[in-house]
């Protein structure tokens, strides 16, 4: 697949923007500048920046509780993200979801999911609808590889090939289940094979390789479109964080950690556009991105809580 310039632009100011954005979420952490459990998404750009763009504003998907990076590859505005990171009233769950459960159905985030594996049946139920309506519209579901042992995964990928759904399955594969190795837990060739019992077209791809995954994605995009059913897509990636912030990671070889560092998204990025785009255009879309994150922090901390009047909006539906 060719991509244009202005393409590579997008691409590159959406990593960025994840990259920047989770850094200050590990000082928040570090800092305990805010309650509960925080998940960074550091390493992991190229997915979420492969898999969200090409599709379309009314084309929904499911997260998880890893989701501050697919909502900034949606475009969701970094204030409301920072502002519920921190429970603020101006975050895009008026602080109701908190980091783990972002949502926004104007950007077609349903949310993330606390629950592993939990967004993959609503993502099937989304696709079905679609078809349901006679609608072209395609879903996705972004989960771990962890979750393929939950009954939620087995569930989705058989009433998906079976009612020929229009849902994209895309895995996260970052090698840890929490803290448990692949090897350790898969019994299975890869999480991609583990869909050719349920006759799903499946693929396996560098998830470090942000081109990779977009020419996936648009495979499966198209598939799904055109009546194809249901794909998945098994993106191989690592995340440099721990399961959350603040995990001492005893668990990662040196050695290992090392060598996905050197396959960074961000460096294979730069190595990839050399020649197209200059250097010191890349860097200056960074310092943006690292300005538009800090500005947004701001914003959420000078924000109000929310307040108490709230506690019952938004959590049961009006009566006609």
């Amino acid at each position: 697949m060719t991509v244009g310039r202005d393409t590579l632009i997008d691409l590159w100011t959406r990593m960025v923007r994840i990259r920047r954005f989770e850094d200050r979420v590990a000082t928040v952490a570090a800092n305990n500048e805010a309650d509960g459990f925080l998940h960074t998404y550091s390493g992991q750009e190229a997915v979420a920046c492969g898999v969200l763009p090409p599709l379309r504003d009314e084309d929904w998907f499911t997260s998880t509780y890893r989701n501050h990076g697919h909502a900034i590859a949606r475009n969701i505005p970094l204030d409301g993200l920072a502002g519920e990171v921190y429970g603020k009233a101006n975050g895009v769950c008026r602080g109701k979801g908190g980091s783990m459960h972002v949502a926004d159905q104007d950007y077609g985030m349903i949310g993330g999911m606390g629950i592993v594996a939990g967004g993959l049946p609503i993502a099937t139920g989304v696709a079905y609808g679609y078809k349901y309506l006679g609608k072209d519209n395609v879903s996705a579901a972004f989960f771990g590889d962890g979750a393929v042992h939950q009954g939620a995964w087995h569930e989705s990928l058989d009433f998906a090939a079976l009612f020929e759904c229009p849902v994209i399955f895309v895995c996260e594969n970052n090698l840890y289940a929490e803290s448990t190795y692949i090897e350790y837990h898969l019994n299975a060739e890869s999480i991609s094979a583990m869909a050719a019992p349920y006759g799903i077209p499946a693929v396996q791809v560098d998830g470090m390789d942000v081109l990779a995954v977009r020419d996936a994605m648009e495979e499966a995009i198209d598939r799904g479109r055109s009546g194809g059913g249901p794909s998945l897509i098994e993106a191989m990636t690592y995340r440099y964080g721990g399961q959350y912030e603040g995990d001492n990671q005893l668990y990662k070889p040196a050695k290992e950690e090392a060598w996905w560092r050197e396959q960074d998204p961000l460096l294979r990025f730069r190595a990839t556009v050399e020649g197209i785009i200059d250097s010191a255009e890349l860097d200056a879309i960074d310092e943006q991105a690292a300005a538009d994150v800090a500005a947004a922090f701001d914003i959420a901390i000078a924000a109000p809580w929310p307040d108490v009047s709230e506690l019952t909006t938004d959590v049961y539906a009006p009566i006609a």
